[in-house]
């Protein structure tokens, strides 16, 4: 009875999110992803690209490594991101800092697809136990959000290369952050994604030495399966289905795919830490699963935790309290 009643409960929540989204126009835009791709007209060509991006280790690496034009007031860090896009507020960074008073550890917060608000409970309880917090705005959000757009549209959506463009400088502006608080004098490093935002840090963790701990609330391995079976994109799914089917999709967004990469993710040096909830109508369980699967195939070190709500209610008691404290004690 009270399960039935919690699908209820996230089913309206979806609801709600799906207010402000609407179908929008599938479009390759491979030069968005790729450099040097104005030409490319077919899918097969994109996918070729792809092909190519999977391979180059060095797709997640920072453009050129500055560490100029950071910021600091009333704790507030402000940068420019590497990466230029058409939407001249993207193109900054915005960062809240709570600090701990220690330099001992600092986790970057990467939060979920149109998130509202930062969280400053999670912020203020991790600060007063030595770890200071970072919440960074990911592409097209808070600050740095396109001017008259009802949410974030173009951070994912059915144009490929704008969706590959942002994932990829969300990577690069968290490893630039990530640079900055090294150069700070912060001894240890971990990253926390919750959702869409699992897939940034995940990409992170799994490109950047720099990160010992990774903890990925709400996650997966396949960008295109979340997207094409989740109860939150059945707009963008909506807008694909006419021009792309799911294989190709899998294929276009490889370079997204947490799997592909879980031999790094699986480094020796690297703690993870994964949320999952097994009445997930947004992150399906069985994707969640197949990404742990993978993982555990690697070798990586992970510690799951699974709850029994849906995707929407983890953030309601008592699952909420179960995972933070799962949490307060893997980055202990």
């Amino acid at each position: 009875m009270y399960h039935n009643w919690l699908d209820r409960w996230d089913e309206r929540r979806a609801q709600r999110g799906e207010e402000a989204k609407k179908a929008t126009v599938f479009a390759l835009d491979a030069e968005r992803a790729f450099s040097g791709a104005e030409k490319v007209g077919s899918i097969e060509e994109f996918g070729l690209l792809a092909d190519q991006a999977l391979a180059d280790r060095a797709f997640f690496d920072e453009p050129n490594g500055s560490d100029h034009g950071f910021q600091t007031q009333d704790g507030w860090l402000k940068f420019p991101s590497d990466s230029t896009t058409d939407i001249a507020e993207n193109n900054v960074v915005w960062a809240k800092i709570t600090e701990s008073g220690s330099l001992d550890h600092a986790m970057v917060v990467f939060h979920h697809w149109n998130a509202s608000a930062r969280n400053s409970q999670l912020a203020r309880f991790f600060s007063k136990r030595g770890i200071t917090v970072i919440e960074i705005a990911m592409p097209y959000h808070f600050e740095r959000s396109r001017p008259g757009s009802a949410h974030a549209d173009y951070m994912l959506s059915p144009n490929l290369g704008r969706t590959i463009q942002s994932i990829r400088q969300a990577v690069w502006d968290g490893r630039k952050l990530i640079r900055w608080l090294e150069s700070e004098g912060y001894r240890e490093i971990s990253v926390l994604g919750m959702s869409l935002g699992s897939w940034v840090a995940g990409l992170i963790a799994a490109h950047d030495s720099a990160v010992s701990k990774a903890s990925l609330f709400l996650t997966a391995g396949s960008l295109a399966d979340m997207v094409w079976t989740g109860r939150a994109t059945r707009s963008i799914r909506d807008s694909l289905k006419p021009s792309i089917d799911l294989t190709d999709l899998r294929r276009v967004w490889a370079p997204l795919n947490m799997e592909n990469y879980a031999d790094r993710l699986a480094r020796r040096d690297l703690n993870l830490h994964i949320v999952l909830a097994k009445r997930d109508k947004v992150v399906l369980p069985e994707l969640s699963e197949r990404f742990v699967q993978t993982l555990t195939r690697a070798g990586a070190k992970a510690g799951i935790l699974r709850l029994n709500c849906g995707h929407y209610s983890l953030a309601m008691p008592p699952y909420i309290l179960l995972a933070g404290m799962n949490l307060k004690r893997f980055l202990s």
